[in-house]
């Protein structure tokens, strides 16, 4: 009875902190576009134009932020792996990019950023990883 009693804690834990992965999937596309939005407008357009198309550009990016602390508040976080070394389980390769000044297998570039929920994987990040560098390090996690 008492195995009963943790397995369904654990299945209403589970239902709370996954409950909304669905509608977070949905919204996440909602994230993105917002991104591209405030992405399509070039630096000096932003600091030269008019007061209106200003306006336009802080409320989409306000929008965003909003959105995204919204996400986080139910569980839902961006990660972006820039960097790091490529883990299949988080990232997603999308393309290689010869560069010798990073250890191949490192993410230098996101094409489109990650998100978990708990500690699962909602959407893994889309990435481009170096190759033709030096060997990346083994992590510090695996032992031979």
């Amino acid at each position: 009875m008492e195995n009963l009693r943790q397995r369904t804690r654990r299945e209403v834990a589970d239902a709370k902190t996954y409950g909304i992965t669905g509608f977070a999937r949905d919204v996440l596309d909602i994230a993105d576009n917002l991104q591209r939005a405030i992405d399509a407008v070039p630096a000096e357009t932003k600091e030269s134009a008019d007061p209106g198309l200003k306006a336009l550009i802080e409320g989409v990016e306000l929008t965003e932020r909003s959105l995204l602390n919204a996400l986080e508040k139910n569980g839902v976080k961006k990660f972006d792996p820039i960097g790091e070394k490529f883990d299949p389980n988080f990232q997603q390769a999308m393309f290689e990019v010869p560069d010798a000044s990073v250890p191949s297998g490192t993410v230098v570039q996101v094409v489109q950023a990650g998100y978990m929920i708990g500690d699962r994987i909602l959407r893994p990040a889309l990435v481009g990883v170096s190759k033709g560098g030096a060997k990346a390090a083994p992590s510090a996690d695996i032992t031979v």
